[in-house]
């Protein structure tokens, strides 16, 4: 049997540099700026630190990413690039443990890791967005090595992209002094879009397929994942999409709403508020940034997005690719820090009674939030993108819920972020100061890692040992579940539970549409 249980949210502190191991070699590719010395050791290339666009400082701060410069000499690439600047939440002062980056980290920070098989030709291609609640996390953390993907023939690219309000602000002076045309808020989403751009033009250097290139991410990194799939300059980027624990329903939230937050944070900070200057705001110091408590982004700008993504999927106008996607099930997890699960108790009192006539009256109340908390957060948000009658393109859906009761007594369920070090299969770089990995956990590692590598290489999700996956349709509601019996089908797991909290937000999805028709046709996309 197989059976293990950890948590990504206890991180500990890892030095984010590192140097080929003893025996590597000296490895070379000549991209669009440049010539790029990486090394090559048993025959996986890697190649660290790559810009792929300008360092956003100075009067680049808060615009959309440039161009990296090009240099004339090759370019050492064997070390991690700094990571973005990390943005701790409110009352989480150590958040290195919980997937920041330690340092050093800086604003100039906008790099990419390659790792691809020594003989690769034509190889399918990986991008992954690390996850961090878009306020830390980088693609450099040891647990996001891409050795096993190059093992296994692909090529897998990390990234680092702008954090915080770094990544996500606005303000009057910002949107004024933009052309018309220029994106706006999502500056970290941009540089997303930035890094697929580099992909397009690169990857092939690399041996890589720049046409079948697979974009996945967990967590804030999955959330990103499906909004690129609403983002018309990103669909043609990539070809197939895996969303590790995203969620799906999002309000949108509009550019004016940002700015209104802008102003109000120009103000905590010291600055004149609505009449603070572009220059103002670009002077201020990361220490000031920091201390700013609300992060001031928006879904809709007008411009590199028009409408949030829960409206595109629901208007059949996100990308139509294969897609492999799923939840944890201890995605409850996230309340266990602060005040979460007392804030979740005090939001969901009036909606218990009627929750307890669908899932019963065995559980406490704290239980039964918990329960409602990954259900309408995660996993009815899921099946739901997962069946949507627009899509031509096989969809796949899962429910990791593999759990070590041995080792960590009491441990129910499988912690959000808990499936990550199987998907690499990095566990040598345990975050959590754990034991090493058993047998069992390596078996469930090399199982859940070759369905994904297997989704990349062909659009279908087959997994080495485990059932045969259909694609999920509304009829057949099928769930592929890793547990300790290994990767087994479940048809309508938890169906009428889903279908409930399905129910209670199907007339908010309409009048969420309606309301961005409305903005399209009478107003200011970002208003």
């Amino acid at each position: 049997m197989i059976k293990l249980g950890h948590r990504l949210a206890a991180y500990s502190l890892l030095s984010m540099l590192t140097v080929p191991a003893r025996g590597a070699e000296p490895d070379r590719a000549s991209i669009d700026t440049g010539v790029l010395i990486g090394a090559s050791d048993m025959g996986i290339r890697s190649f660290k630190g790559v810009p792929y666009a300008a360092a956003p400082t100075g009067s680049l701060r808060w615009k959309p990413p440039q161009p990296a410069a090009s240099w004339k000499e090759p370019r050492p690439a064997t070390e991690y690039g700094p990571a973005c600047i990390q943005f701790a939440p409110p009352g989480m002062p150590d958040i290195v443990r919980y997937g920041a980056s330690p340092e050093p980290t800086s604003e100039d920070c906008l790099t990419l890791n390659v790792w691809a098989p020594k003989a690769a030709a034509n190889a399918p291609v990986m991008v992954w967005l690390h996850g961090g609640s878009g306020r830390f996390g980088a693609g450099s953390l040891p647990y996001y090595d891409g050795t096993s993907f190059a093992r296994d023939g692909v090529v897998l690219v990390t990234i680092n992209y702008r954090l915080g309000n770094l990544g996500a602000f606005a303000h009057p002076a910002l949107t004024r002094a933009a052309p018309a045309d220029e994106p706006l808020v999502a500056y970290g989403g941009m540089d997303q879009i930035a890094a697929l751009e580099w992909v397009r033009r690169n990857i092939a250097a690399f041996g890589g397929n720049p046409h079948n290139v697979t974009l996945f991410g967990e967590s804030s990194g999955a959330i990103s994942t499906l909004s690129l799939m609403a983002t018309p300059r990103a669909q043609p980027l990539f070809h197939k999409a895996i969303v590790e624990s995203g969620g799906g329903w999002f309000a949108p939230s509009y550019r004016k709403e940002a700015e209104d937050c802008g102003i109000e944070m120009a103000t905590k900070v010291g600055l004149p508020g609505a009449d603070a200057t572009l220059q103002q705001l670009r002077s201020l110091s990361i220490d000031k940034l920091k201390s700013m408590d609300k992060i001031c982004g928006a879904s809709v700008d007008g411009r590199l997005a028009v409408e949030g993504p829960t409206i595109a999927f629901l208007a059949g106008r996100a990308a139509d690719i294969p897609l492999l996607i799923g939840v944890n099930s201890g995605e409850d997890s996230l309340l266990d820090h602060g005040d979460g699960i007392a804030r979740a108790k005090a939001s969901m009192q009036s909606t218990l009674p009627d929750a307890r006539k669908v899932y019963g009256d065995q559980m406490s109340d704290e239980d039964l939030v918990r329960v409602l908390f990954r259900d309408f957060l995660a996993m009815a948000p899921a099946r739901w993108i997962a069946g949507g009658s627009w899509r031509a393109q096989p969809a796949f859906l899962y429910y990791f819920d593999y759990v070590d009761e041995a080792r960590r007594p009491g441990q129910r369920s499988s912690p959000h972020g808990s499936e990550v070090l199987y998907v690499f299969g990095t566990f040598a770089h345990r975050p959590d100061g754990g034991p090493p990995a058993t047998p069992a956990d390596e078996a469930m590692g090399t199982l859940i890692h070759s369905c994904w590598v297997n989704f990349a290489k062909s659009g279908r999700a087959a997994c080495a040992g485990g059932d045969p996956w259909p694609a999920y349709t509304r009829e057949n509601d099928s769930w592929m579940v890793f547990s300790d019996r290994g990767a087994h089908i479940v048809p309508g797991l938890a169906a009428a539970k889903l279908d409930w909290q399905q129910g209670r937000v199907r007339w908010l999805l309409w009048l969420g549409r309606i309301q961005s028709a409305f903005k399209r046709a009478f107003s200011g996309w970002g208003d």
